[in-house]
């Protein structure tokens, strides 16, 4: 119920106004979001490998309507790769692009051709990309357009969501040699027809998923903060006989960044979601629906400022 009422919140431009205006946004956003420049995102990206971690950068925006927004977001892409690549970030900085941010909604074929220039981009500066994976109404248009840039682009990764009663099916056909794929458990609000409503379907989808992608002879990307389903890859990785560079842990930026020096610690690749720019509520939002445990935060900031 409550994942529902955030979904709800996410959608809601009077709330919206609210939270940008609430004096203590700052401080919550800050947690969570590297900044609204891609100078922040450089400035956390370097902290974040010295300690040991990978980053994947996020430029936040995917309520695209002109072909100008989505030249724009191709555009800042590109420059942060050249960034990276001159402050030495690559190959341990990749970026995650979601195609809606490159015109997907309204014409394919310029979010293909925006993509692909960002993994040209991307390849230049010796590192990679992953396709975010949106609402269920995108992905055969998004797992086509993947198939398309892996035949030059081959270590462009998905993305697939456990809550979709079809990700199975797909983990099964892309669970294979090559293929990067980042497992999460998914945050946009879908049909009972299409995905599981319940936390504990989704979480047994996820093992079953993650099952899949482990025997495989791909490269899986598990990304969740759920300790059991951390466990479960660990333990999955030393029965499938999966060394530390076969596969790796994702998380967010701000969210049990403990957990992930641990991890680090004990040999594991963390790569840590890092998302930047002005566009952050809907993506805020998204992570609280998530884990809704997240909520404390921002009472702790409120009852900060009283």
């Amino acid at each position: 119920m409550l994942r529902t009422v955030i979904l709800a919140a996410s959608r809601s431009s009077r709330m919206e106004r609210l939270v940008e205006t609430a004096p203590f946004s700052r401080d919550v956003v800050r947690r969570f979001v590297a900044g609204a420049q891609s100078t922040d995102a450089l400035r956390v990206t370097r902290e974040l490998v010295e300690d040991g971690l990978a980053v994947t950068l996020d430029n936040l925006g995917e309520d695209t309507v002109t072909g100008e927004q989505a030249t724009a977001t191709r555009d800042e892409y590109v420059t942060l790769l050249r960034m990276l690549a001159q402050a030495g970030l690559t190959p341990a900085a990749e970026v995650s692009v979601k195609l809606s941010a490159l015109g997907q909604a309204f014409d394919e074929q310029l979010a293909y051709e925006n993509a692909r220039a960002i993994c040209a981009a991307a390849d230049a500066a010796g590192t990679t990309v992953t396709l975010d994976m949106e609402d269920h109404t995108t992905t055969d248009s998004t797992l086509d357009i993947l198939a398309k840039l892996r035949e030059d682009f081959p270590s462009t990764g998905a993305v697939l969501q456990a809550y979709l009663r079809r990700t199975e099916s797909d983990c099964r056909e892309l669970a294979s040699a090559g293929f990067r794929v980042r497992l999460c458990k998914g945050a946009y609000s879908e049909p009972e027809s299409v995905a599981y409503q319940a936390a504990r379907e989704v979480d047994k989808s996820y093992v079953r998923c993650l099952n899949i992608l482990m025997s495989g002879d791909g490269y899986p990307m598990l990304a969740t903060h759920d300790p059991r389903l951390i466990a479960i890859g660990e333990d999955r990785a030393r029965w499938f006989d999966r060394g530390t560079d076969r596969f790796e842990f994702q998380m967010l930026y701000g969210i049990r960044p403990e957990e992930q020096a641990r991890l680090v610690g004990e040999g594991y690749t963390v790569r840590t979601y890092v998302p930047y720019g002005d566009d952050w509520y809907g993506y805020l939002m998204r992570r609280l629906a998530e884990r809704p445990a997240n909520l404390a935060f921002f009472a702790r900031a409120v009852a900060s400022r009283k």
